[in-house]
């Protein structure tokens, strides 16, 4: 077998919540009274382009769960085949060059040459210090004054391939919508291009148009530049904020898991049942709050951390351990954020089971799982929605702020906090080196932008008490 696969823990987890999600696509869309609000979300401009924007993000999140050991070569006498130690992703072989191609140290984006310099041998035999050449930056040029039209090309080229591919789209939905709706072509190229339709389609076109023009042109300059440049030990630093995407995704999606049957059965109970249930719910998350949520944190990751050390028998690789240290830090920060949205479900229950439908439901004789299944949580439902869209971002930025203490991902893991922790000390440089953190800041900043406003549109779409001024 030319790869042995490896199922690390937070793999199993996400493709497991990407098959619930399946699951869920398929109940709503059997029920029109949970489809229409989806429907208008995606009838929204922003929540066109923030669903497009959070595709791309999750497309290179997936490609990173798929883990394996590759084979190493035979020696050709039929001995039993041996596998690495090192695992990697699907997404690394896709990106292998960028992975690769390491240069000795600090380069600027799109240069050709080391951010410092060294003593070098000249041709006639004397030492001059001077920028020396990258090894894999802009080698293929033999002249260097010809390295911006050379780019310029590159850009040009990759652009019109964006363009050919948006247009064949284009062509493909006219002659889908000309089979289905059995009229022109011209008439469906039209209709589609004035924007006739009940989705926002010129957005979707023009959305898809920046997509392929950023992906062309980043895959295209980045067989042949650095164009993030690289860090201090020569690792592209492009590869490095494209990998750290599935750490941010795994941070904001696990967590969830973790913090959703909490907060709904705490807060459920809590109000529903009120009395004694109440003070003991009310005292645990209040207590829970008291604490610092940093050193909370801090805390149990160190103890995870002497753990890990005292056993390392349980960890055949790098990847495993630092798996499991991110496994821990989504418990971890799953316990830790669920009191807020457990207040808000047990103040919207208090509201609910006063209600005249609760009442009568009571008075008929069901009882109180029935109530809480058939009537409380379903009503509950969209404040849940709204709240688990809404800390999405909050989680992701809250891994870039533990990691930059310490005490986030372990250091092995490329993630945006790690990315922004080693650049602390290269903004002290002298000239600076900005790269890095301006890499992980965009990066970042896309990803929360798009998810805030998605969380925008999915709370106009959910609130009943937003429904009213559409």
């Amino acid at each position: 077998m030319p790869f042995l696969p490896v199922f690390l823990w937070t793999d199993i987890l996400i493709f497991l919540l990407l098959a619930v999600v399946a699951a869920g696509v398929i109940y709503i869309r059997r029920r029109p009274h949970l489809s229409a609000p989806w429907r208008t979300v995606i009838q929204r401009k922003r929540g066109m382009i923030s669903i497009m924007i959070l595709s791309c993000y999750v497309v290179i999140g997936l490609l990173d769960s798929l883990h394996y050991r590759p084979a190493l070569e035979a020696d050709g006498n039929g001995e039993q085949v041996h596998y690495a130690t090192e695992v990697i992703s699907v997404f690394d072989r896709i990106a292998q060059p960028l992975r690769q191609e390491l240069e000795k140290t600090y380069s600027a984006p799109f240069s050709h040459q080391l951010y410092v310099k060294e003593m070098q041998t000249a041709a006639d035999g004397s030492l001059i210090y001077d920028y020396p050449r990258l090894k894999y930056g802009a080698s293929h040029l033999a002249q260097i004054e010809d390295k911006w039209s050379d780019i310029q090309q590159t850009i040009l080229k990759a652009s019109l391939l964006s363009l050919l591919l948006v247009f064949l789209v284009y062509v493909a939905h006219c002659i889908v919508s000309y089979w289905r709706n059995k009229t022109g072509i011209l008439a469906e190229a039209k209709r589609l291009l004035t924007g006739q339709s009940d989705y926002p389609l010129r957005t979707f076109y023009l959305m898809l148009l920046m997509l392929t023009l950023v992906t062309f042109n980043v895959v295209a300059l980045s067989g042949d530049y650095h164009v993030f440049g690289t860090d201090k030990v020569g690792q592209d630093v492009l590869y490095q904020a494209l990998k750290s995407v599935r750490t941010g995704l795994v941070i904001g999606t696990l967590t969830t898991l973790v913090m959703l049957p909490l907060a709904i059965m705490m807060g459920i109970a809590a109000g529903y049942f009120r009395g004694w249930i109440d003070d003991i719910i009310q005292y645990i998350y209040t207590t829970l709050n008291s604490i610092p949520g940093v050193l909370l944190i801090a805390a149990a990751v160190l103890i995870l951390q002497v753990y890990m050390n005292n056993h390392p028998e349980n960890f055949a690789t790098i990847a495993e351990r630092a798996d499991m240290r991110l496994l821990f830090l989504c418990i971890i920060l799953g316990v830790t954020s669920w009191t807020g949205l457990c207040r808000i479900l047990r103040a919207e229950t208090l509201k609910l089971r006063e209600a005249e439908y609760v009442l009568a439901s009571r008075a008929l004789g069901a009882s109180n799982f029935s109530i809480l299944h058939k009537h409380i949580l379903p009503n509950l439902m969209h404040l849940v929605l709204i709240a688990v869209v809404l800390d999405f971002s909050g989680l992701v930025l809250a891994e870039a702020v533990l990691s930059y203490v310490g005490v986030g991902v372990d250091p092995s893991m490329i993630s945006w906090g790690n990315m922004i922790n080693s650049a602390r000390l290269e903004m002290a440089r002298d000239p600076v080196v900005w790269w890095s953190l301006t890499a992980a800041f965009i990066s970042m900043f896309v990803l929360v932008l798009a998810a805030n406003l998605f969380a925008d549109v999915v709370r106009d779409a959910f609130d009943p008490r937003m429904q009213g001024g559409r």
